[in-house]
């Protein structure tokens, strides 16, 4: 049996519940259509979502189609509950995404887009409401391939195949020309082009009349394509549930192997057995007894994951896109026990994570954060149901988060009697948007593996908070670069107090940046309002790009900071008496425009907070004493070799520094076990030697100014491996050349790195790989003054690069460049160094323009010739 998973998306109030009652009554699932005015929906299986008539919850049901089975998630519309819609994205082959054929492309109808496009999900298109008068079906076309992609093509059956065929085969320029040469493209070519989101075909239909709905089910057995799952058990969660006993259900969906009753799952922190296998269609339920690759499901026994978790071979998914931007104060009723309220709410932040349940210890208050007004009038409905707790919301407020401004070290002791643990962070500025990443570069020798993951666990399980306001810190990236461990008093524990103390060091030791969300913001209004619009959102901090003319009214585009634009939506309603729209898209988050204002109104004292201490704790005589976070790195155990770029100035400043670019080393320990697989079943297991980096010397001391701030080359040969794809869509100009032609991507990389070598004398070695890709059984060509490697089929780059490094590192230097990917870690145990993808960018770019200032030289020297001659022909003549 086939599986897929497909998962429909809307705005709201476009139809997709009937729609999906339509596809259950279409393939005999249904005796009766079901519609949600009349509250009788299959899928609308909660008493609120009844009552409201909107889908809060993503549900399933099993679609019966011959050989294939299809598993329909239907997923929320309302924008207050897009997190539960983007939850289910990470578990789905396909999409259906509905557009009202009355409304046209709506603003969540572009968000959902986005997002498809995020998790490279293939999409059908439904439009929906064509029985309602008004509706123009050609407009619609032409207003899909203008709002969302030029790849929508019409499917429905009043198309001749030979039309269709044409508009599927000018998507692609490969079936074009197979097209012009058959004169045709068959049903599994076009699959293909859907698959790899080439084509997006488009059904025509009213899902109330059940009009089109024949059409797509159609569709979707001809143009879609099963996956190909490992053999190796792998499965994504989703999802976290209580049935109505109370029994906790976690959703997930099996990407590899197959899941089993009474089966063991574990992950680092836990292992636990599958108690029941259920496969649920709506409200109902079928226990089975295994569940094979592509099957969705909820199991019970499991009381520690989380969504969004990789079991088995599955790796942890991304950060999610859309995030709550509002924060909001619960106020309980008279009489109610705060830490018993939290205990009950913590149930449900682990069904909705975004919640980002937090107790204010000082305050003894409980905050959360939300979507939107309907998001929390649900809430309070859910939770007097669920706990019978009355509970009000105070306004809500921006949730602004932190990062910091250059790279720091902090550091963190914990040594009361009979325990001991020091750990020392490396903190550096991530890109905007890049979150949070966690990697270790201690050596073995120093600290234990099973430490080292301890502390990098430590660091992944919890929140942690800035020290401007006490928001969430983010866009870092955290490296473990030093520690040590007792023998005998070293407790996990140990490790956790010394971890968090070393973060929150590191954040007091640093500037730190305030940061506030942005929307990008569209506009369309009439243009006697232009200019109010255009004031308001520059009065908000924001910018905006010229008018442009849409149809009878204006459309202004532009960005602006979320605490500017709340409510500014109705305003917009009330100046333009109705006939204006206003569309807003998360876009990221900026340095507040505010900061100091906002902070001295939000009031936080950061060393008064007693859950996030940044002082350490040492023992001397028997007992421990408290030393405050500016004064630790006097008390220190282990020195990480680690300067400060004030100190770095003034080494590069002593004589006899090398002028080279200082290269920071982020590789990870952790593996990926696919990767490790298909190495060791191609060269054998790996015997990795222990790499231990440099010693840099200790900070205040007279050699510190006599050092070079870098590690300096070995005598010898050095080689430089460049991970290929991994640099190319690293890269934004390399990867928009990429989305066009992965050939001319590759030319273009492989001539700057030839420019590179002619004037870094290295041997440079370029590694694109063939994972998953057929290809030949591999080869190695010269290409000018480099080598390029195709890797043989089944072999990644990766594999290719610890094997070659193994080798080289014997006798040689040994760097390699690759992107800092949460799928594909090198192994870098052979005493190669990592540069990141944005080092070596700064790296190509710096030599480029060393070389055109070689060359100006060269041109000044070379217009000076004839005048020197002139001048020697003088002196002759004398």
């Amino acid at each position: 049996m086939k599986r897929l998973a497909v998962g429909i998306l809307a705005h709201v109030d476009a139809g997709k519940t009937t729609l999906s009652e339509g596809l259950l009554y279409t393939c005999g699932r249904l005796r009766q259509l079901g519609r949600v005015d009349h509250k009788n929906a299959f899928l609308d299986t909660e008493a609120l979502e009844r009552e409201r008539g909107i889908t809060i919850f993503s549900k399933q049901a099993v679609l019966p189609l011959g050989d294939l089975e299809i598993t329909l998630l239907d997923t929320p519309g309302h924008v207050d509950f897009s997190s539960e819609m983007e939850r289910t994205l990470q578990v789905l082959d396909y999409a259906i995404l509905v557009v009202s054929g009355s409304d046209g492309v709506q603003s969540h109808t572009r968000t959902l887009w986005r997002l498809l496009g995020r998790y490279r999900i293939p999409a059908f298109l439904f439009i929906n409401k064509m029985d309602l008068p008004g509706t123009d079906r050609e407009a619609l076309l032409r207003e899909l391939k203008a709002s969302l992609s030029e790849g929508c093509v019409d499917f429905g059956a009043d198309q001749s195949r030979g039309e269709w065929m044409e508009n599927v085969a000018v998507c692609d320029e490969e079936a074009m020309s197979r097209y012009l040469e058959q004169g045709e493209l068959s049903d599994t070519e076009a699959a293909a082009l859907v698959a790899r989101r080439k084509v997006f075909p488009c059904y025509f239909g009213s899902a109330l009349r059940l009009s089109g709905v024949e059409e797509l089910v159609r569709g979707l057995s001809l143009y879609t394509q099963v996956p190909q799952y490992p053999q190796e058990f792998a499965a994504r969660v989703f999802k976290i549930t209580r049935d109505a006993q109370g029994n906790r259900l976690t959703h997930l969906k099996v990407t590899g192997g197959t899941l089993r009753v009474k089966m063991p799952l574990k992950s680092r922190e836990w292992e636990e057995k599958v108690d029941q296998i259920r496969v649920y269609s709506g409200a109902k339920f079928q226990p089975v007894d295994e569940a094979p690759a592509g099957t969705v499901c909820a199991v019970t026994g499991l009381s520690k994951t989380r969504a969004g978790e990789g079991l088995g071979a599955e790796g942890a998914c991304e950060a999610p896109a859309l995030e709550p931007m509002l924060t909001y104060r619960v106020i309980l009723p008279q009489g109610c026990d705060a830490h018993s309220a939290m205990q009950k709410l913590s149930a449900l932040e682990e069904e909705d994570p975004q919640l980002h349940l937090v107790w204010n210890a000082r305050l003894r208050e409980i905050s959360l954060q939300l979507m939107g007004e309907v998001q929390l009038e649900i809430l309070k409905t859910l939770i007097y149901e669920r706990f019978g707790l009355r509970v009000e919301f105070g306004s809500g407020s921006i949730v602004y988060k932190e990062t910091i401004a250059a790279a720091v070290e902090g550091v963190g002791h914990y040594e009361p009697l009979r325990h001991y643990a020091e750990v020392h962070l490396l903190l550096e500025p991530g890109e905007r948007g890049s979150g949070l990443h966690f990697a270790s570069t201690c050596p073995e020798a120093q600290l234990d593996r099973s430490w080292q993951r301890l502390v990098l666990s430590h660091l992944e399980e919890r929140v942690h908070r800035g020290v401007l306001t006490g928001s969430p810190i983010t866009d870092l990236n955290i490296t473990l670069v030093a520690g040590r461990a007792h023998v005998k008093h070293t407790e996990g524990g140990d490790f956790r107090q010394a971890t968090y103390r070393a973060l929150r060091q590191g954040l007091m030791s640093a500037e730190s940046i305030l940061l506030e969300p942005w929307y990008d913001v569209r506009l369309e209004l009439p243009a006697e309002n232009v200019g109010r619009a255009m004031t308001d959102i520059q009065r908000m901090g924001g910018s905006c790009a010229p008018p442009e003319p849409c149809g009878e009214l204006t459309l202004l585009t532009g960005s602006a900071p979320v605490a500017g634009l709340r409510g500014y939506g109705r305003e917009v309603l009330s100046y333009t008496r109705g006939r204006g729209k206003l569309a807003c898209f998360f876009r990221g988050y900026e340095p507040c425009r505010n900061q100091a204002e906002v902070i001295a109104a939000i009031g936080y004292d950061p060393e008064r907070d007693l859950e996030q201490p940044a002082d350490s704790i040492f023992c001397a005589h028997g007992a421990g004493f408290s030393v405050p976070w500016n004064q630790v790195r006097n008390y220190m155990h282990v020195e990480s070799g680690f300067r400060s770029h004030e100190e770095n100035q003034q080494a590069e400043s002593a004589p006899g520094f090398s002028a080279r670019p200082s290269v920071s080393y982020t590789g990870a320990l952790e593996q990926d076990k696919e990767l490790q697989a298909i190495f060791e079943r191609t060269y054998g297991p790996v015997k990795r030697r222990e790499f231990v980096p440099q010693k840099l010397p200790l900070q205040g001391t007279e050699q510190a100014a006599k050092r070079e701030a870098v590690r300096p080359v070995m005598a010898g040969q050095e080689y430089l491996l460049v991970d290929g794809y991994n640099i190319i869509f690293a890269w934004d100009d390399l990867k928009a050349v990429a989305r066009e032609s992965l050939d001319t991507a590759r030319k273009l990389l492989m001539d700057l790195l030839s420019n590179y070598q002619a004037y870094r004398k290295c041997e440079v070695i370029l590694v694109f790989d063939a994972y998953r890709v057929p290809r030949n059984t591999g080869e190695v060509q010269r290409y000018h003054n480099i080598s390029v490697v195709y890797t043989r089929q089944a072999e990644t780059a990766d594999a290719y690069i610890e094997k070659t490094t193994y080798e080289l590192a014997k006798q040689y230097r040994v760097r390699v460049a690759t992107s800092d990917g949460m799928e594909q870690m090198i192994i870098l145990g052979h005493g190669a160094l990592r540069i990141s993808a944005r080092v070596f960018r700064q790296e190509v770019e710096m030599v480029g323009g060393q070389i055109a200032e070689l060359l100006a030289q060269i041109n000044r020297y070379e217009k000076s010739r004839p005048v020197q001659a002139a001048f020697e022909k003088a002196k002759k003549k004398e």
